[in-house]
């Protein structure tokens, strides 16, 4: 309930704006203050530009590209990192930090980018250092120009022990996939299917690696029902370090991602998270 009620209060606002909301551009970043006690939207929406050019501003913007990846027929997720964001995530745990995802949307004829102050805050909790993020969305703003943010919004204090409800899992609750020495992991990986699941390799300073995988096709199909406008959840990422594979619950990446999801939203992929779960599992069995 208190889901739907944010996010009619978000609508309500973009509504006033003139619900393009070209009027409410993003806040300049560089200026921006910690938003403590406040509301924190966890993606941006830009002006759209194809995918050749949406990496030429990337990467003009100081942006290593990584990877690109389909996850539906209209849209591109464009995965990215810099200095800064492996820096902060070559800590325990902490690899999935090492990324942002910008998605090219055809359908709804828009640049969409991971907002860092939110998603950052979430995935490095202790960690997390408010001016890396700032940095980080200063430089995607400067790739894109004008944006405006998105109504999905969550508590920006809350983010660090996010869980969707009761007995849901929180980010340090992953699924734990396989154990034995990183590089068998990865050669694991590489060997599955002759490599095809794999979408990409990032090394971090700490010595983990972050592996973006493709699901199975009718698992990733639950972008589908519950929203392509935030496609860029996928791919999915697994992460290797100490001898250890894991990636984040479903029930926790999902609903972080989608923090304007209700419960019974939720339940018309109820099955999902199992799916994805045992497709994480299969190269290491």
């Amino acid at each position: 309930m208190r889901k739907t009620l944010v996010y009619i209060a978000a609508m309500m606002l973009l509504g006033f704006s003139g619900c393009a909301s070209k009027d409410m551009g993003a806040a300049d970043a560089s200026k921006m203050a910690e938003p403590k006690g406040q509301k924190i939207n966890a993606y941006y929406y830009a002006p759209f530009v194809d995918s050749a050019t949406a990496q030429k501003k990337l990467q003009d913007a100081g942006f290593e590209v990584v990877a690109t990846y389909k996850p539906t027929k209209k849209s591109e997720t464009i995965v990215v990192t810099c200095p800064g964001l492996k820096k902060a995530a070559s800590k325990p745990t902490r690899g999935h930090a090492a990324v942002m995802r910008v998605l090219v949307d055809e359908e709804n004829n828009r640049i969409a980018y991971t907002n860092p102050v939110y998603f950052e805050k979430a995935f490095l909790q202790d960690d997390y250092n408010f001016d890396i993020a700032k940095k980080v969305l200063s430089k995607l703003q400067s790739a894109f120009g004008n944006a405006t943010p998105s109504p999905d919004v969550y508590d920006y204090d809350d983010l660090d022990g996010y869980h969707f409800m009761m007995g849901m899992p929180y980010y340090e609750d992953p699924y734990e996939l396989g154990e034995g020495k990183n590089a068998e992991l990865l050669a694991k990986l590489d060997n599955y299917k002759k490599g095809k699941m794999v979408v990409f390799k990032l090394e971090l300073p700490n010595g983990s690696t972050l592996v973006g995988v493709d699901l199975d096709k009718r698992t990733k199909k639950f972008v589908k029902k519950i929203g392509t406008q935030n496609a860029e959840i996928l791919p999915y990422t697994i992460l290797i370090e100490d001898g250890k594979a894991t990636a984040l619950a479903a029930k926790y990446y999902i609903a972080i991602s989608y923090p304007m999801l209700t419960m019974g939203e939720f339940m018309t992929i109820a099955t999902v998270p199992g799916a994805i779960e045992k497709d994480l599992e299969k190269p290491f069995k």
